[in-house]
């Protein structure tokens, strides 16, 4: 079985955010990047697969611009075998990048694809959803556990996986035949510490870069950001001596009983 995942180059979650002079946008200029958080932990989820047995490889793919191939060459080092970047300088939102996996996807024929759930700098959580309903595949949301069985559940020739997502209600389990389509959420693994030979190893992998024209996508936004703030500051708050007071303040300042 191959499995591909997708990773997305973004500012480090470390990183306090700065919005650029003119509102337009986020300041990246001298920031420290890399791979989103969500996106590492499907790179892991692959890798063990990989590592179980279930996967024979696994093929990392990532939209955007050159430097992205430094996000390509972290995920080499978790464990993926082969690299894929398409290289463009335009916007892409996830309607695009939704239409430039499903290309890389008909080239690639995997079996299983893994995503991180959402991107931490739109948080917009709908490239997983766009790409399931492009192929027209199962898909699985906010996985925290990932079980790929041999297909005997559902009399599927080309296999099952049993999901466990997280909902409001708890856990929910489900079973979906591959090729399936796979978004996971924070607690599904621990992303593993990226050694050193790992990294030399992952120099010398392949990453193959197309661009979007090569893939017949049009990668233009179809959306307009038309302004960019940072949030409101927050009130200091204050200490109330007594629970009366506290119902008062609620009832009269922050007008929520």
């Amino acid at each position: 079985m191959k499995v591909l995942t997708a990773v997305k180059r973004v500012v480090d979650y470390n990183v306090k955010v700065r919005v650029k002079a003119d509102q337009s946008g986020v300041d990246i200029g001298n920031v420290k990047m890399s791979m989103n958080p969500f996106d590492e932990i499907a790179t892991e989820a692959a890798t063990r697969l990989k590592e179980a047995g279930k996967a024979s490889e696994v093929v990392a793919v990532s939209c955007g611009v050159p430097q992205s191939q430094e996000t390509l060459r972290t995920a080499l080092a978790i464990g993926a075998d082969r690299g894929v970047l398409v290289e463009t300088d335009a916007e892409l939102q996830p309607l695009a990048v939704a239409k430039l996996l499903k290309a890389v996807i008909d080239r690639e024929q995997p079996q299983l694809v893994i995503l991180g759930k959402q991107a931490i700098d739109d948080d917009a959580g709908q490239t997983g959803q766009l790409l399931a309903a492009l192929l027209d595949w199962p898909q699985a949301t906010f996985a925290s556990d990932i079980e790929i069985g041999d297909g005997s559940a559902t009399g599927s020739a080309t296999g099952s996986g049993t999901i466990t997502r997280e909902v409001d209600g708890g856990l929910e389990v489900i079973t979906i035949r591959l090729p399936a389509i796979v978004t996971t959420d924070l607690r599904l693994n621990e992303p593993r510490y990226v050694t050193l030979p790992n990294i030399m190893k992952a120099k010398k992998k392949p990453i193959d870069v197309l661009k979007p024209a090569d893939l017949g996508v049009d990668p233009s936004p179809r959306l307009k950001t038309l302004k960019v703030v940072e949030p409101a500051a927050r009130k200091a708050g204050v200490i109330v001596p007594d629970v009366a007071t506290l119902l008062q303040k609620l009832k009269s300042e922050a007008k929520v009983i």
